[in-house]
């Protein structure tokens, strides 16, 4: 006879193990979209602003020049039309205390965080007495003392190199915040996601700014981003987002003082999308086919960041004379600088095998 099958003795309730506990579940709620208000500027700091943003301006239109004239090599790619957004950041940060990192197109850069524009233009020529001493050229200057860490080639590479810098402001417990640039284009690539993630985990101070000129490479963001409206980028990983007018510098200096409380008060980073606009095309030997000169040309007449504030400067009592002076006073500047680049030697051979390595820590 087949035997009935006994039924399992039933455990008692002290038997049984209890389950490990498991760490509470993260609430779904999305990223916070911070406030963006207009910065309200003393007529001194309007002044600073326009004399910044022209500058800029002037500078990259004789470094045009220049490389028209077979005097700058390689790549170079102009800032013309986004100077409201570097003036409007980094005219908020400390010196000597935050930290600067972009990419390729990062002469403005430069030029915000107080770099003398001689070493800058000499470095664009390939001299000596550039700010690389003539090695770095158009994407690759540098400068420790200015807190600006390079611009770099590598196309969202910046953006993890960012990330470290910032945790070397937490690791030191100095205070810092690190500003990391990069483009609409960077913004698909997949480190740029690494260092998210790895920045809201550790509570990292850094600010992600996406200079958003609307075109990456030579392709409109909408045709190339699923996701176009970019400051939304950081929400998966709890990263609160700004969108920001990058034409009007007070907008963007309103967000920023916004942003820098957020992080500094330890509560990790911020993503923030500057919507932009260049003029010229992605690099000097870019033609820029891919768009109308009707386009380019209406954004010159509504939304010029030099223009606007103009405006508001004139609204506010200054003469338009005093305006041309001090366009007068800025072109000479950069006229100087133009000159010293001329002026100095090319480096000698033996320099090619300085600073290759970094033998102190």
């Amino acid at each position: 006879m087949a035997k009935t099958p006994q039924k399992a003795p039933s455990k008692s309730k002290a038997s049984v193990k209890a389950a490990p506990k498991k760490a509470p579940a993260k609430t779904a709620s999305r990223a916070a979209v911070l406030k963006t208000p207009l910065y309200k500027a003393t007529k001194p700091e309007l002044m600073e602003f326009y004399e910044q943003m022209l500058l800029i301006r002037r500078f990259e239109e004789k470094a045009g020049q220049l490389y028209g004239l077979g005097l700058i090599g390689g790549f170079c790619h102009l800032y013309i039309g986004q100077e409201a957004v570097v003036t409007g950041l980094q005219s908020a940060i400390e010196p000597g205390k935050d930290s600067v990192i972009t990419g390729y197109r990062d002469h403005g850069h430069m030029l915000a965080c107080g770099i003398d524009p001689n070493v800058v233009m000499a470095e664009l020529t390939g001299r000596a007495s550039g700010i690389s001493k003539g090695k770095g050229g158009s994407m690759h200057m540098f400068s420790v003392d200015h807190g600006f860490y390079g611009g770099h080639g590598i196309v969202g590479a910046q953006v993890s190199l960012g990330t470290g810098l910032a945790f070397g402001h937490k690791y030191r417990e100095d205070g810092g915040v690190c500003l990391a640039y990069f483009g609409d284009g960077a913004s698909n690539q997949g480190q740029v996601y690494e260092s998210f993630n790895m920045a809201e985990l550790w509570k990292l101070p850094v600010i992600f700014v996406i200079e958003n000129n609307q075109y990456a490479m030579g392709t409109s963001v909408n045709r190339s981003s699923s996701e176009d409206q970019l400051y939304r980028r950081g929400e998966s990983f709890r990263i609160p987002g700004m969108q920001v007018d990058g034409m009007d510098v007070l907008a963007v200096r309103g967000a920023v003082e916004e942003a820098l409380k957020y992080v500094r008060a330890g509560k990790g980073p911020v993503l923030m999308e500057l919507k932009t606009y260049r003029y010229r095309g992605h690099s000097m030997s870019d033609p820029a086919k891919y768009r109308s000169r009707d386009e380019v040309q209406d954004v010159r007449e509504k939304s010029d960041p030099i223009e606007r504030l103009k405006a508001m400067l004139m609204k506010q009592g200054v003469k338009e004379e005093d305006l041309k002076a001090l366009d007068k006073k800025v072109r000479k500047t950069v006229m100087e600088a133009a000159d010293f680049a001329e002026e100095s030697p090319e480096p000698e051979a033996a320099e090619l095998y300085t600073d290759v390595l970094v033998e102190q820590y």
